[in-house]
């Protein structure tokens, strides 16, 4: 699968973004997809994921409630709705296609990534 991110940018503590991933290729096999992010230092930390079939949706403590994860109905774009962003969601925001029921949390349970997309929040 063959993911590329866009939708970032610059925005005021409070605002909101929303992240896009468009996916090709071998997106009918692709068991979860995610969102993770890195900022500068720092190890890349998950974000959200939607897995299996239903859809099931999973957040990161420090994003629940104000983020939302969606995808498109043939898998082939994924969505990040960012609401309420704080200087310390800056990062470097990663989309991500996993096959298998694994530990989603961790990066090493997906098999491709995007490109990245820089999400600066100012104070």
């Amino acid at each position: 699968v063959q993911l590329q991110a866009s939708g970032g940018g610059l925005v005021q503590a409070g605002g909101s973004l929303r992240l896009s991933c468009a996916a090709s290729g071998r997106t009918n096999s692709v068991y979860a997809m995610g969102w993770f992010r890195q900022a500068p230092g720092k190890g890349r930390e998950f974000v959200a994921v939607m897995r299996g079939s239903g859809g099931s949706k999973y957040y990161a403590d420090s994003v629940k409630g104000r983020f939302t994860i969606s995808r498109g109905n043939t898998k082939n774009a994924q969505y990040l709705q960012m609401n309420s962003l704080k200087p310390e969601d800056t990062a470097v925001y990663y989309c991500a296609t996993g096959y298998y029921d694994t530990d989603y949390v961790v990066p090493e349970s997906y098999e491709s990534w995007g490109q990245g997309t820089q999400v600066t929040v100012s104070s």
